[in-house]
């Protein structure tokens, strides 16, 4: 007999070895459905896992934060697939996991414009609907040059990629098409609603501060996203600017060594450097100061704004 110990230190025994997968089935159809991958004594492991002997296990759901990277993940050699589809003269170079999403890094003779990003995301659906195995979706995106990101875990299947949109297209020779993934349509669509705060990092060695600092910025209830694109900062700013963004937090590498940030408004303005806490405090004010002009406004008034 083989002896399974959940998290809740329940015990299950099995009469011969068993999947990952089938582990989540014993238990639930829902989990089942919703497994990305287990751990197994400790050791993250795909759903085709085999158990052969006793072991502590944990079904991961996208709902941890080391399913959803698992989704992301999964993305990147969704998006290679579906490139290499659509553009069969593609050199494709790299591809990660990164903030909220993902990215592929490639070159084509002629250069990708943001209309084929529709197209490019269409075929990804489309990809995801058909329920392609992650084996053949891999076997597809590991041709030629591209360099894969280490060997998982991945989705079992692309079923289980169903909220994710490709966001920026960057470079001219060499292009990088971001993407953003989440767990559900609802995560995704609070995702593109207007951000009270975008974090924005000068270069590529602050993007796990940066992260963490949208992170935190959600967990103390505000709507924050993170650029974290391989682009000239400037040129970040002006984006989010035009875009109305009311608070920008700027991240190099003197506000990371720190463990601060750089405050900006939309309009301009420079508060300088500050922890998140104060941030957090003076965002939470302006928040509140906002909500207290719209309770004073008379009903009509405000039935006018909506």
């Amino acid at each position: 007999m083989i002896h399974i110990t959940l998290p809740d230190g329940s015990l299950r025994e099995y009469d011969q070895p068993l999947s990952v997968f089938e582990v989540a089935a014993s238990i639930g159809i829902g989990l089942a459905k919703a497994a990305v991958a287990g751990r197994v004594n400790g050791t993250l492991v795909d759903c085709a896992f085999v158990i052969s002997q006793d072991a502590r296990v944990n079904i991961v759901t996208p709902q941890e934060p080391e399913g959803l990277e698992i989704l992301r993940r999964s993305c990147v050699c969704l998006l290679a697939m579906a490139i290499r589809q659509l553009y069969t003269e593609v050199k494709l170079y790299a591809g990660a996991v990164v903030g909220d999403g993902f990215y592929c890094e490639l070159t084509h003779e002629q250069s990708l414009q943001l209309d084929d990003l529709k197209l490019i995301e269409a075929r990804m659906y489309a990809l995801a609907t058909t329920n392609h195995s992650i084996n053949y979706v891999l076997s597809q995106s590991r041709q030629g040059n591209f360099e894969e990101m280490g060997d998982g875990p991945y989705v079992p299947s692309t079923r289980v990629l169903q909220a994710f949109t490709l966001a920026h297209l960057c470079g001219t020779s060499r292009q990088r098409i971001y993407g953003v993934c989440w767990a559900s349509q609802q995560e995704l669509d609070e995702w593109r609603a207007p951000q009270q705060v975008v974090v924005v990092n000068i270069d590529e060695r602050q993007i796990g501060y940066a992260q963490s600092v949208t992170e935190a910025l959600r967990r103390a209830g505000f709507r924050a996203n993170s650029d974290l694109r391989k682009k000239n900062i400037g040129n970040k700013i002006r984006h989010h600017t035009l875009l109305a963004v009311p608070y920008l937090l700027v991240i190099g590498d003197k506000e990371m060594d720190g463990g601060f940030v750089s405050l900006r408004s939309g309009k301009g303005e420079d508060f300088g450097r500050m922890s998140v806490e104060v941030v957090c405090e003076r965002l939470r004010i302006e928040v509140d100061a906002v909500a207290g002009k719209a309770a004073a406004l008379p009903a009509i008034e405000i039935k006018r704004e909506v």
